[in-house]
C-alpha cells in the first residue's frame, strides 16, 4: 500500500511559549517513518520565539502548517480550538504536546494498530515520562499492566477495569490517538467544566468504540518543574481523579451493586488521602483545588468521612511515628533533589 492510500493523520500542537522544547517536539513528527500526514501547529500569542520556530519548520515542508491565534486562550480553549483546524479528510488525530515528543515510529504502530479492528476509539502504547514529584525520582515507563498478548479490548471493558482495577493505558493527549471523527463531533472535544478533561475525553470515546494497545514505548512526556502537574503533583490529584470519574461514569458502567462496591472503595482511597494531608499540612490551594474539583460531580468534602479518616491518621502517626515522618521526609527531599537535578539539566543547556 502505497502512502497516498494510507489513512491521512491530523498530528497537532498546540503551544504557548515553549521555545526551549519546541524544535525537538517537531522534528519528532517530521521523523516519521509514517508519512501520510498533517502537521498543524497553533501559537497561542507566544511571546518569545515558538512561533519564529514554528515558520521556520512550517516553510519546510508543505505537510506543516502555522495557524496563530487571535487572541490568547486558556489551555484548554486552545486545545480545543486547534482540534478545530485539522483536516475532517483525517481519519486519526494525533496530539503532540509542546513540550513531549513521539518517537520514529509512533504514527506507523498506532495507525496499524488501529486498521486492525474495525471499530478502535482510541490507541495507547507504553510511554516514557519524566520524573514528577510524589510519582517518581527517575525516569519512568507508564501505562503497564496489560497482558502483552492482549492488543484489543472492548472501550467500555476498558473503562471497568480503569476504575475497578487501577489498568490506566492512556495519559496525556500525546500518549494517545483518537478517531477525527470522534474529535469533530463536537466543538469542544475537551470539556471546559472537568480538572480531568483528558481522562474525559477518552472515557466518552470509549463508550463509543474499541481500545487498542501497542505494547512499545512510543511517546516521550516531559514533566517540567513549574508547570501545572509539577504543581499539583503532590496534591494527590490521582485520587481526586478517580472519585470525579467513578462518580460520573460508574453507573453507566456497572450495575447498582457493583457501582456502589466502586463507590465505597474510591471513597476509603480519596479520604484517607485527605486524612493524610491534614498532617502534611496541605496549602490552602490544595484544599480548593479539591473543592472546585469535587463541585465538578456535585460532590462536596463530607465531614464524617473526613473526621474518621483525619482520626485514623493521627493514630496512625502516634503508633509509629518514625515512620510517618520518616515517610513525608523522603517526600521532601525527593522534592529538593529533583528540584536540584532540573537546576543543573537547566545549566547545562545554557552553557550548551
Amino acid at each position: 500500500m502505497n502512502e497516498e492510500t494510507r489513512p491521512l493523520v491530523s498530528v497537532v500542537t498546540p503551544f504557548y511559549n515553549t521555545e526551549t522544547y519546541l524544535p525537538e517536539c517537531i522534528e519528532s513528527v517530521m521523523r516519521q517513518t509514517y508519512r501520510n500526514w498533517e502537521y498543524v501547529l497553533v501559537n497561542n500569542c507566544s511571546t518569545d520565539r515558538s512561533a519564529e520556530i514554528a515558520q521556520h519548520y512550517a516553510g519546510m515542508d508543505p505537510r506543516l502548517r502555522l495557524v496563530n491565534n487571535e487572541k490568547f486562550l486558556t489551555q484548554v480553549d486552545n486545545y480545543n480550538y486547534a482540534l478545530r483546524q485539522i483536516s475532517p479528510n483525517s481519519k486519526y488525530c494525533k496530539i503532540v504536546q509542546a513540550d513531549d515528543l513521539i518517537f520514529e515510529n509512533c504514527l506507523e504502530e498506532m495507525v496499524r494498530a488501529a486498521e486492525r479492528a474495525p471499530n478502535v476509539a482510541l490507541v495507547g502504547s507504553y510511554s516514557l515520562y519524566d520524573p514528577l514529584p510524589a510519582y517518581s525520582e527517575r525516569p519512568y515507563v507508564g501505562h503497564g499492566g496489560l497482558l502483552y498478548t492482549c492488543r484489543l479490548v472492548s472501550g467500555k471493558e476498558m473503562l471497568r477495569r480503569y476504575l475497578a482495577e487501577r489498568l490506566s493505558l492512556f495519559g496525556s493527549p500525546t500518549c494517545v490517538m483518537f478517531r477525527t471523527s470522534d474529535v469533530l463531533a463536537s466543538s469542544n472535544f475537551f470539556s471546559l467544566r472537568s480538572p480531568v478533561e483528558d481522562t474525559e475525553a477518552c472515557f466518552d470515546v470509549l463508550q463509543k468504540g474499541d481500545f487498542a494497545f501497542v505494547h512499545q514505548v512510543l511517546t516521550f512526556n516531559r514533566r517540567q518543574e513549574g508547570s501545572f502537574w509539577w504543581k499539583i503533583s503532590g496534591w494527590d490529584a490521582d485520587a481526586l481523579n478517580k472519585f470525579i470519574l467513578a462518580h460520573r461514569y460508574g453507573r453507566k458502567l456497572f450495575n447498582n451493586e457493583e457501582f456502589e462496591a466502586l463507590i465505597r472503595n474510591v471513597r476509603s482511597e480519596y479520604y484517607r488521602c485527605l486524612g493524610d494531608a491534614v498532617l502534611r499540612v496541605k496549602p490552602s490551594e490544595y484544599w480548593e483545588y479539591h473543592r472546585a474539583g469535587l463541585a465538578t460531580v456535585g460532590q462536596k468534602i463530607q465531614k464524617p468521612y473526613f473526621a474518621w479518616h483525619v482520626g485514623r491518621a493521627v493514630i496512625e502517626f502516634l503508633a509509629n511515628p518514625k515512620r510517618i515522618a520518616g515517610r513525608l521526609l523522603r517526600a521532601v527531599a525527593s522534592m529538593k533533589r529533583l528540584k536540584r537535578d532540573q537546576r543543573k539539566l537547566n545549566d547545562a543547556k545554557v552553557g550548551a
